[in-house]
């Protein structure tokens, strides 16, 4: 799968419960390959592995995934940590069996840069900070999906 990657989670590290004492690490990322697809990929593993792994790229690079296993996404429960995506299942790297490779989005398909400032949701799916901001009372405690632009940064 190549994909260019527009999101990315960090670093965490939960309890192992097989193996007491010791601790888990994980992180995710969300990939796309065309306006319309774009999936989760999640990595388990040792702590050197995957800080090693989530190190090695970073949103807008462009990656090679070989031999990832493909599973059903349980979508209540991983879709509270990760976007929305359009497919019913998600990738998983294995440390003994998957590989992520990146290059240059030119050297692969330069369309593929384009990708990394289209918005994941539905363009009808989102309110505006304007319609926020008219109809806040009456949107007090809904979920929103937010669209808008960050004008400028500072300290």
């Amino acid at each position: 799968v190549i994909g260019l990657v527009i999101g990315k989670t960090d670093v965490r590290s939960f309890p192992d419960r097989k193996n007491i004492g010791t601790e888990r690490y994980t992180f995710s990322f969300t990939i796309r390959d065309s306006p319309t697809y774009f999936i989760n990929v999640q990595s388990w593993g040792r702590e050197e592995y995957i800080r090693s792994l989530s190190e090695s790229f970073r949103v807008g690079d462009c990656v090679t995934i070989e031999n990832p296993l493909i599973q059903s996404k349980e979508a209540e429960r991983e879709e509270k940590f990760n976007p929305v995506t359009p497919s019913g299942y998600k990738l998983l790297l294995s440390e003994n069996h998957s590989v992520v490779k990146t290059s240059s989005c030119y050297d692969t398909d330069t369309r593929l840069l384009s990708l990394l400032h289209l918005p994941v949701k539905n363009p009808q799916d989102y309110y505006s900070l304007g319609d926020i901001v008219a109809n806040g009372q009456s949107l007090h405690g809904r979920v929103l999906n937010v669209l808008a632009a960050v004008m400028a940064v500072s300290e």
